[in-house]
Formats: structure tokens, C-alpha cells, sequence
């Protein structure tokens, strides 16, 4: 794992006839310090006078990431998030105020909106990040080529991959509390989304045949199966994925009308509301649809096709409303 450490002072601190040991941490809100030792008086003469001695230490900010470890000697106050994800981890964790500037794709929630925008994740402009002087750039999945050109000029980079479970989430909104200074808020954001999840879970109807489902990423019918990240919401769900035995190894297959029809799932999701306007009128329309189970007892969801594709705090309003929809599902089927 490499180290990346970006210093940026070192206070003298002036001691008087003491050690001082300081001991680096992670997770916190207080700064803690690196690179420290201890001191005593060189002398002390026969009238007891002792001479003040100084330890140099260096506060530092430090979190894991994709590439190893990121460690900031300040708190940083100019933050860019180029990943509409993090962007809403470091709102919810309090860091909102220390955000200048976010990807064109980052609208939640209505704070980070208001932010200027003016920058793009999918094609990233050097020297317009640079051109904010940021103390601190946010980035995720496929940007690593950008975390290091971005190193190379001096500037700090925090890379989170996509998630692959809930723990990779709490484990990002807590390494992005102890970079920012907001441990202790990402601590109890954590803590909640956990027993929140918990007890969305305990409330998931007790079937004996799990009930089958399609979740639609566009209407050309590309879906995402159960090794997915979202995939594994719908499994907590207890729910079956037809699209894990369309073609094996392939994550995100493109079914097909007639295999979607002919394996009758009994609720379909529709993570494609927002980019392409569907919802459940549009699919009773499609040709040979009528007769899936899903659209006979009103059971095609619309879902928010932000949350759908992101992996942060509201994950756990996307489980809600998952749950929400099997239990009508499962209550429409015993009725």
C-alpha cells in the first residue's frame, strides 16, 4: 500500500520540563499528529532554571483510499467532488460547507446543486481543477489516471472505487470523515444507515418461492444481476434475479423482450425514469407485456435512477423502497 502525504506546517510546540508523545489516528474529528518525538531540558543548572525546549509535530488528516493512503497535514477547506456519490457522502457527514466545487452530475441533495458545477467528471480538465487551488479532490471507479496527474502537480487526491457491499460504503463515508475532520459525524451516519438497514431487512416478508424480479437500466432492456452492488440490495430483499441466468459471466446483460416475457417476473424495477422517461404506463404498452405478472397486478415500480447508480447514503431509501414494493407484491399475491 503506498502513502501519500501532502504537509503543509509545522507548529513548534514549547514544553517545559515534559515529554510529549503524540500518537497518529484515524477516524477522528480532531486533527491528530504524525512524525512526532519527545524532548527533555538539555540541562538543568544548580538554581533549577530549566531551558524551554520544542518538538516540531505535524497534524495530519489521514484515510485509506483505492491507492493506499492519503494524509493531509490540515483540515481541508477547499474540497472538489467529481464523483456525484461522494459528493453526497461528504454532505451528509457535515463536509458540505467545505465543498467549492462538484462534477456537472452532482444534484444531491439541493446544497450540493447550489454548488458551482462548471467541472466534468467523465472528461476532467487539469487545469480547471487546478484553476481552484483545491486542498483536497474527490474522485471515483475509472479516475485513476486523473488521481495521478493530479499528484503529480501537488494537489491531493482521494479515489474511492465502486462498492461492491454495504461494508465498502460504510467504509468510504468513514475514510472520507477522517480526511475531511468529520470523523465523528461519518461515525454516527454509519451507525445509523446500519440499523436502519437492519431493520428494513427484519421487516422483508417470510415466502416460502422467493418472488422474481427485472430491474431495467434502459429500455433496451440492459439489466444488472445479483453479483452486482445492487443486486445484492434486491437479494437482501429475498428476491429472485432473472437476469443471473441470462449470460454467464456478465454482470450487466442486454435481455431480451421475449426472455424478460417468458420468464414472467413478478415485479419489475425501473431504475430508467429519469433518463428515459418510462414508467409503468410505458411498459404496459410494450408489445406481449400484458400478460407478465408484474404488470397484471400492478407491480412495476419506478425507481430514482440517481440512487439506482450511486452507492451512498440514500442506498438505504432504495432498500426501503424495495421491501415496500415485495411486500405489496406479497400481499397481492396471498390476496
Amino acid at each position: 500500500m503506498s502513502r501519500v502525504s501532502y504537509s503543509r506546517f509545522r507548529p513548534a510546540v514549547a514544553l517545559l520540563g515534559l515529554s510529549l508523545t503524540v500518537l497518529a489516528g484515524c477516524g477522528s474529528d480532531a486533527p491528530t499528529a504524525a512524525n512526532t518525538g519527545s524532548v527533555a531540558p538539555d540541562r538543568i543548572a544548580a538554581s533549577s532554571t530549566t531551558e524551554v525546549a520544542s518538538v516540531t509535530t505535524e497534524v495530519a488528516y489521514s484515510a485509506a483510499d483505492a491507492n493506499g493512503t492519503v494524509t493531509l497535514s490540515a483540515k481541508p477547506v477547499k474540497i472538489i467532488s467529481l464523483s456525484p456519490t461522494h459528493t453526497e457522502m461528504l454532505f451528509a457527514i457535515g463536509a458540505g460547507s467545505q465543498v467549492i466545487a462538484v462534477d456537472d452530475q452532482s444534484n444531491f441533495p439541493a446544497e450540493a446543486a447550489a454548488v458551482k458545477s462548471d467541472l466534468s467528471g467523465f472528461t476532467p480538465n487539469i487545469e480547471a481543477i487546478a484553476g481552484y487551488e483545491p486542498d483536497l479532490v474527490v474522485i471515483s471507479a475509472d479516475m485513476s489516471k486523473l488521481a495521478e496527474q493530479l499528484s503529480q502537480i501537488g494537489i491531493p487526491v482521494w479515489l474511492g472505487l465502486s462498492a461492491t457491499s454495504l461494508n465498502d460504503v460504510y467504509a468510504q463515508i468513514n475514510q472520507l470523515g477522517a480526511l475531511t475532520g468529520n470523523g465523528e459525524a461519518a461515525s454516527a451516519l454509519v451507525t445509523k444507515m446500519t440499523s436502519d438497514v437492519e431493520a428494513i431487512v427484519a421487516d422483508v416478508p417470510k415466502l416460502s418461492t422467493p418472488l422474481t424480479y427485472y430491474h431495467e437500466l434502459d429500455p433496451t432492456y440492459y439489466s444488472a444481476t445479483s453479483n452486482t452492488f445492487v443486486g445484492q440490495l434486491y437479494a437482501m430483499a429475498g428476491l429472485r434475479n432473472i437476469a443471473d441466468t441470462a449470460e454467464a459471466g456478465n454482470d450487466y446483460p442486454q435481455l431480451s423482450a421475449e426472455f424478460i416475457v417468458s420468464q414472467n417476473p413478478d415485479i419489475v424495477f425501473l431504475a430508467d425514469t429519469k433518463c428515459c422517461q418510462q414508467d409503468a404506463a410505458t411498459v404496459i404498452a410494450r408489445d406481449g407485456w400484458s400478460q407478465v405478472n408484474a404488470v397484471k397486478n400492478g407491480n412495476v415500480v419506478a425507481m430514482d435512477d440517481d440512487i439506482a447508480s450511486r452507492w451512498g447514503p440514500r442506498v438505504v431509501d432504495y432498500l426501503r423502497a424495495v421491501v415496500d414494493a415485495v411486500k405489496a407484491a406479497a400481499a397481492g399475491s396471498a390476496g
